[in-house]
């Protein structure tokens, strides 16, 4: 029996601070021309809370409106504030600074995460009373320390300030004296990406309505590294994040693949589960400060506000076939193989046509494709076009050089059979599943029989191999819990009672 999805969350974390001190494209400004301009403008374009909230492709990734929706707002988006817009979602949240940094407190085990000890009397209160932050979270919250010890860990100790409103309100130190893999900056990173996925793996958990112990394995896919010097990379975020998150029966590991690793993983996390190794497998993902106004100069040339100021995360819950949920079909997976080469219409073929015919499928039986749903409110004014509505045009013309449209419909089918981005240039974030959860309840509604995830991936930024990668998978209605087990024990015994009462008859007969 397929695997089916039991249900998936997806979070926000606020963090306009970050943009300037924790960006790559900030931090590489600063280096190479300190007195920038581009430098001077950010304090003045960074939103506040209250317009990152009722900004539409965030209600949007939280769960507090469908992408149908999104698609019959007028574009650009970043100047319609949504009515009504909420910091809660059905999916997830959109939790402001200050309580995201108090989070990265608690996730800390090795006492690297300081904060001002005004600064958590002045939000602790807040921290706790959000509905998915459990009791045991609040209790690690530390009372904090003098703001004057912070200030000299960071001018002399060489620490990474953590900054709210302007002001510096803690640090995160260094973990090792002369490794970089342990430096406070690297550190920095990766507490942002695991407090992003235990944000998430809470909300999985709360939206499948599951237990914390059942969760047997954890799979985390986002594209952080944390080793030492012996050991680059080795990670394990996945547990990591279980253990704050509660996870109390749960193993896990690493999967690691660029853009395209959350396919990997929930492919690796339904076949763990069809194969009865694992009975429920969380795959989750926090975010990547590095990425944080990534587009940032040409939204300021554009008189924009930067729009990369939150750290994206989910996180979807694999389960055993229950007969109702949608299944991920694992009979119908596009793989980029070594052989592809990293042409557009090979990188299509492999991932979305070529599985589907070997499963006698059309291009135009899918109801729904997600590719990489980067939201283009983002990426048109940085010159990278809208990147969904690429991949659609790519899919339909495919679909018209089969056979399987017709030309004329060509402009119907990326409407028919797309979605208008909305994902956060998180990377691994927009890269697919963004659309699990509303295709999960799409499916379950009736609206669509399936849909199509898939993900591609840039190897050749680890300068290890110029290859492009990807992979992609079906979720598809459930097709019932069969019984594979063959005959049960209720029919053997009625076959035998039938096979005597035959036997005895053709007894008396004779």
């Amino acid at each position: 029996m397929n695997s089916v999805i039991k249900g998936a969350s997806y979070v926000l974390a606020h963090t306009p601070q970050m943009v300037f001190y924790n960006g790559t494209t900030q931090t590489t400004e600063k280096v190479v021309n300190p007195e920038s301009e581009y430098l001077k403008a950010i304090d003045s374009h960074l939103r506040s809370y209250e317009e990152a909230v009722s900004y539409w492709p965030n209600q949007v990734y939280i769960g507090n409106a469908h992408p149908d929706e999104l698609a019959e707002v007028a574009f650009p988006y970043y100047d319609k504030a949504k009515e009504g817009a909420e910091r809660y979602g059905k999916y997830g949240e959109i939790m402001p600074e200050e309580e995201f940094l108090i989070l990265a407190q608690t996730v800390d085990v090795f006492e690297v995460v300081k904060l001002d000890k005004e600064f958590v009397a002045a939000h602790k209160d807040a921290f706790a009373a959000d509905p998915i932050i459990t009791e045991d979270i609040v209790a690690k919250v530390e009372e904090g320390i003098d703001a004057e010890e912070i200030a000299r860990l960071v001018n002399e100790e060489h620490a990474e300030g953590l900054y709210h409103a302007g002001k510096l309100v803690g640090c995160i130190k260094r973990a090792h004296d002369i490794d970089v893999n342990l430096s406070a900056h690297v550190m920095h990173e990766n507490i942002m990406s695991k407090a992003t996925s235990v944000l998430a793996l809470l909300y999985g958990v709360r939206n499948a309505g599951i237990d914390k112990a059942d969760v047997e394995y954890v799979i985390d896919c986002a594209e952080e590294a944390c080793g030492d010097m012996n050991q680059r990379g080795g990670g394990n975020f996945a547990k990591a994040a279980a253990e704050i998150a509660g996870l109390v029966n749960a193993t896990g590991s690493d999967t690691r693949g660029f853009c395209a690793g959350p396919s990997h993983a929930l492919i690796e996390a339904a076949s763990l589960v069809k194969a009865g190794t694992y009975k429920c497998v969380a795959v989750t993902a926090g975010g990547c400060t590095a990425k944080l106004g990534m587009n940032g100069k040409d939204h300021i040339k554009k008189d924009m506000p930067i729009l990369e100021d939150c750290l994206g995360g989910f996180c979807v819950i694999i389960a055993e076939n229950d007969g109702e949920n949608p299944e991920i079909n694992l009979d119908i997976v596009g793989r980029h193989t070594v052989g592809t080469g990293s042409a557009p219409q090979n990188v299509i073929g492999s991932l979305v046509a070529d599985p589907l015919e070997k499963n006698g499928m059309k291009l135009t039986d899918i109801d729904k494709f997600s590719p990489e749903m980067q939201n283009p409110d983002i990426t048109k004014p940085a010159g990278a076009g809208d990147v969904p509505l690429a991949n659609y045009k790519m899919i339909g013309a495919l679909a018209v050089k089969r056979g399987e449209l017709d030309r004329k419909e060509l402009a119907n089918f990326t409407k028919d059979h797309g979605l208008t981005g909305w994902a956060p240039t998180q990377g691994h974030i927009p890269s697919g599943v963004p659309y699990i959860g509303f295709a999960r309840e799409d499916i379950l509604a009736g609206k669509i029989k399936n849909a199509m995830i898939i993900g591609k991936g840039s190897l050749f930024l680890g300068r290890m191999t110029n290859l492009f990668d990807g992979c992609s998978f079906v979720i598809q209605a459930n097709t019932g819990a069969e019984d594979n087990s063959g005959v049960s024990e209720e029919e053997v015994k009625g076959l035998i009672a039938k096979a005597m009462k035959d036997f005895a008859a053709s007894l008396l007969a004779e």
